[in-house]
């Protein structure tokens, strides 16, 4: 199993080291954020066909009135890219693979895998799934997979992935090694429906402070939350930090459901309206888990679609505070409409409204390449890192605002956070990018750090232990036999990033994505401004 993350620069790297490296290198479009108002019957065309359904679809069903006749000799992608940046046609493996990541369920065995020195390497294995019950552990080297011999031939990725895949109840012949053992074993596992919870972590980050990272917006994510958050409360839990950074979205469905949790009976959430979709109000039912105590949403430049919906409801009903940087500013509903062949079309079908009756979708209107770089532009012109104070200030301030009252945004493309936290780049460098593109970082903590700290001490001192001196000059070394050409001022420029990093992969190792989060928060900026706001 490998989580989807919108930052593909390397999947076993922790998740924030990814979003600054994309910063630095340049940052990525997501295309692919929040459709599902609703699914059509399936449409069943052949290829050739295809392009002439799907101008029949775009005259019925798009948001704005458009003349298809200019549209007939295009290709399909060159069509979709004069509607607007988020209807696309998918694929039929992409199409089948977003469907799986926002349902949160999919046919396999259950694990993360690390390639460590040619070695397919398990660096997660779902609690209670295939994988589990048949007796694969953290740690253990897989040497082949049915008849596939993984380990030791420096196999490309596409010769890797999908091989876990399968029919539930199908057999899949693993030959490993078991971690700290030179005795192959061979096991079958028995192929299911593996289910994978759309919150990355929840844990109480001080007696009072829950904390609940929320990744993406999938069928379960309303009811994964509530779990969550009555888990949370019997801990003690008063106030929340709800991290949406990150978050491209999803199923609309699931976003009105979350802003659920929070407000009090029959607010309006949100409304949804287009050339063919009649307004349509979406409230609250007052049946949430956590309507009461103080709130705090953290947003950034990633923060997308189905998130913005929740964090927008939340600031224009002073629910609570948004702090971080201003969302991406995707205020378009999509519909996905699929085809015969396993292919989809995901169709801007409507806008959708804060209760405000703000549009926070972004300007497209310089085309399409030009929207697929505006975060770049944000980052460029000082907006990221707090150079251009124009973008720091928020809403309409009130005195004594309260949930029942309406706060007043200034417009603009995306949600302005109530407290402006700048991206911090400090020690983000090339020499710190390369290392993170060589791998360096993830595999010096599974072939050294690993058998320097266990579990256990892991786990009781998370919250105290740090990487020291000694540990950096060791990392030195690791770095030297590689054969890596050493920046000796990037890379002291760069220590305590690589030193958290660094941490932060080891309790995620051990103690998986909340491990992880329960390291980084320590000495995140916006996490510290959310505790501020909520005290």
């Amino acid at each position: 199993m490998k989580k989807n993350t919108r930052n593909n620069l390397l999947i076993a790297i922790s998740y924030s080291v990814i979003l600054i490296v994309g910063m630095i290198l340049g940052i990525k479009f997501i295309k692919d954020q929040g459709f599902g108002v609703q699914r059509s019957p399936q449409l069943a065309v052949n290829s050739d066909g295809k392009l002439e359904e799907i101008l029949h679809i775009i005259n019925k069903n798009y948001v704005d009135e458009i003349n298809t006749d200019s549209l007939q000799n295009l290709p399909i992608d060159s069509v979709l890219h004069q509607l607007d940046p988020h209807s696309v046609y998918l694929p039929p493996t992409d199409a089948q693979d977003m469907t799986n990541n926002l349902e949160g369920n999919f046919e396999g065995v259950g694990i993360e895998y690390y390639m460590l020195n040619d070695t397919m390497m398990v660096t997660g294995v779902v609690k209670d799934g295939p994988a589990y019950q048949a007796g694969i552990k953290l740690g253990d080297k897989i040497l082949s997979i049915d008849t596939a011999v993984v380990s030791g031939r420096n196999l490309p990725k596409e010769q890797l992935t999908g091989r876990f895949r399968g029919k539930a109840g199908s057999g899949v012949s693993v030959v490993l090694m078991h971690n700290g053992t030179q005795v192959q074993s061979k096991l079958m596992v028995t192929r299911g429906k593996v289910n994978i919870s759309s919150i990355d972590a929840s844990y109480m980050i001080n007696p009072e402070t829950g904390y609940i990272r929320i990744s993406k917006f999938g069928a379960n994510t309303d009811n994964d939350f509530a779990t969550a958050a009555n888990n949370l409360k019997a801990k003690g839990m008063k106030k929340l930090i709800l991290d949406l950074r990150d978050n491209g979205g999803g199923y609309f469905s699931a976003a009105t459901g979350l802003a659920d949790q929070f407000l009090p009976e029959n607010k309006l959430i949100v409304y949804t309206q287009g050339k063919h979709e009649p307004r349509t109000d979406y409230f609250s039912t007052g049946t949430g888990a956590f309507q009461n105590g103080k709130l705090a949403v953290l947003i950034n430049e990633n923060t997308a679609s189905a998130s913005e919906i929740v964090a927008g409801a939340i600031q224009d009903l002073g629910r609570g505070v948004i702090v971080g940087r201003r969302s991406f500013g995707k205020g378009l509903v999509q519909e996905q409409f699929s085809f015969g062949d396993g292919s989809a079309l995901n169709l801007t079908i409507a806008r959708y409204y804060t209760p405000s009756g703000r549009s926070i979708q972004k300007s497209y209107k310089k085309g399409y390449d030009a929207y697929k770089h505006e975060l770049d532009e944000r980052m460029m012109d000082g907006e990221l890192t707090g150079d251009r104070t124009s973008f720091q200030d928020s809403i309409e301030k009130a005195e004594g605002v309260a949930t029942q009252n309406v706060r007043k945004q200034k417009p603009s493309g995306g949600i302005q956070p109530d407290v402006f936290v700048k991206l911090d780049t400090v020690g983000y460098n090339k020499f710190y990018a390369t290392l993170v593109s060589k791998k360096i970082l993830s595999d010096y903590v599974f072939n050294v750090l690993t058998n320097k700290y266990n579990a256990g001490f892991v786990e009781q001192n998370i919250n105290s232990f740090t990487l020291g001196d000694n540990d950096f000059k060791d990392f030195i070394g690791y770095i030297q036999r590689k054969n890596v050409q050493i920046d000796r001022f990037q890379l002291y420029n760069a220590k305590p990033v690589i030193l958290s990093d660094l941490k932060a992969l080891l309790c995620r190792y051990y103690l998986g994505d909340v491990g992880y989060y329960r390291s980084v928060n320590q000495t995140d900026n916006a996490v510290k401004q959310a505790l501020i706001n909520l005290q």
